[in-house]
């Protein structure tokens, strides 16, 4: 069941990063350097898992009224250091796109997570019934 749940969210991150590529022209993935994308989504996804539980405490603790916002803004972060590390899989500019970038992402990776585990249990029950 981890391994499940670790592939549709490792799916729903790639997901989310391919449809903000295909949207917002200042944010790249380097298709060319497809190895680079495969880590970038890995790690991304890794920092996600991470991040947002620890910023939410400290969102809790020190400022509450920031709790609804937690989602987009780890997005934010996990970019901004998947950006920064010199995997190079991935490249954003613009401030525009740095506003839109997480917003579209954490909207895509959220559907996807949501509507991933539907689409393995209702392949099961197919499999099941026949």
């Amino acid at each position: 069941m981890f391994l499940l749940r670790a592939l549709i969210f490792l799916l729903s991150a790639a997901l989310g990063l391919v449809v903000a590529d295909l949207i917002l022209p200042d944010f790249t993935i380097v298709w060319a350097d497809w190895w680079g994308f495969v880590l970038c989504v890995v790690i991304f996804a890794i920092l996600q898992s991470v991040l947002a539980p620890w910023i939410a405490k400290m969102a809790k603790r020190y400022a509450p009224a920031l709790l609804g916002g937690i989602g987009i803004f780890s997005t934010l972060v996990a970019l901004l250091i998947v950006v920064l590390l010199p995997v190079g899989g991935l490249r954003i500019s613009g401030a525009l796109t740095w506003v839109l970038a997480p917003v579209i992402v954490w909207v895509v990776t959220a559907l996807a997570t949501l509507l991933l585990p539907m689409l393995f249990v209702k392949k099961k029950v197919q499999a099941t019934r026949a």
